[in-house]
């Protein structure tokens, strides 16, 4: 059945829009909880993976087969998206590269950016199109709002003709929280993407809110604080009644506390390493913590 905007919209008001926990094959490792795009009822995994600074390798050839083995395991432990953009350097010819090499998956989910200030913006998506080497990208996202009117245009006339699936904007760090709830009230995106963990929680007053009410799907950004907060944690103690939401490591305790927000879609933290993107995977499997008790994660960090 297909879940229409409206539905979906009344659906997470009643019920929270709980996260879809699929059961695993006998012997497979756990699969990933699913969420629902509001737009179209699309089901996406609750953990995608990002690829700032970490997929900028160049053309080191050790490097690129590093990256491409991130990606299938990705891919093996049930993920689906993979967000990129222009400014991420040779990201994006990195990701075709991995592409390539392992097959291109039926179950990837391209996420995309357009970021030129110019009117260059079909240009660019075109050539991040060939990079990825994909015959269109599910999602390009306007980043960090640049020349956000021109490229919102771009981006509705080629979902109407079909080129793209969704549209959505993004931001970072907190920055331009106004501008972006403005375009948020005043445009039918698909999906905001913004940063949102267990220590930046501005979203959860206005925007947040604001994407359940008007059904747009959220994806997180930089959930570690790109590195800062697994590093900053790493020493202290995780609290044992962490285990009763299976979260094994400070990575899954934070991720468990973005994914478990009914208004998030999907997070998409980004590493370097095989073992770490299965652990970031399993972090959306087994239970995940109430209102009270993601109210408790936070307060554990803020007094650590």
């Amino acid at each position: 059945m297909i879940i229409t905007r409206r539905t979906f919209v009344k659906a997470a008001a009643a019920s929270g829009a709980a996260l879809v926990l699929p059961a695993a094959a006998p012997g497979a490792p756990p699969a990933p909880a699913m969420r629902a795009v509001p737009s179209s009822g699309e089901m996406l995994p609750a953990v995608g993976l990002g690829t700032w600074i970490t997929f900028n390798v160049g053309d080191d050839p050790v490097l690129r087969d590093e990256c491409a083995e991130v990606m299938a395991a990705f891919f093996a432990a049930g993920g689906r998206m993979i967000d990129s953009s222009p400014m991420y350097g040779s990201s994006q010819p990195v990701i075709g590269y991995g592409l390539e090499k392992f097959g291109r998956p039926e179950a990837l989910f391209s996420a995309e950016k357009v970021w030129t200030s110019s009117a260059d913006g079909p240009a660019q998506i075109e050539q991040s199109r060939r990079f990825w080497g994909v015959p269109r990208f599910d999602l390009v996202q306007v980043h960090n709002l640049v020349a956000w009117e021109t490229h919102l245009e771009t981006l509705f006339a080629m979902k109407a003709d079909g080129r793209i699936r969704y549209v959505g904007i993004t931001t970072s760090e907190g920055r331009r929280h106004d501008l972006f709830e403005q375009i948020m009230r005043a445009h039918p995106l698909d999906f905001v993407q913004l940063t949102y963990n267990v220590v930046d929680r501005e979203a959860e007053q206005r925007l947040l809110p604001l994407a359940a009410e008007r059904g747009m799907g959220v994806i997180v950004n930089r959930p570690f604080r790109q590195g800062a907060l697994t590093r900053q944690l790493q020493g202290e103690t995780l609290p044992d009644w962490a285990a009763g939401i299976s979260a094994a490591t400070w990575a899954q305790f934070i991720l468990k506390f973005i994914v478990s927000h009914p208004a998030v879609t999907v997070a998409i933290p980004a590493t370097t390493r095989v073992d770490h993107v299965r652990e970031n995977l399993l972090a959306a499997t087994g239970p995940l913590p109430d209102a009270a008790m993601r109210e408790r994660m936070a307060v554990y960090v803020r007094d650590l």
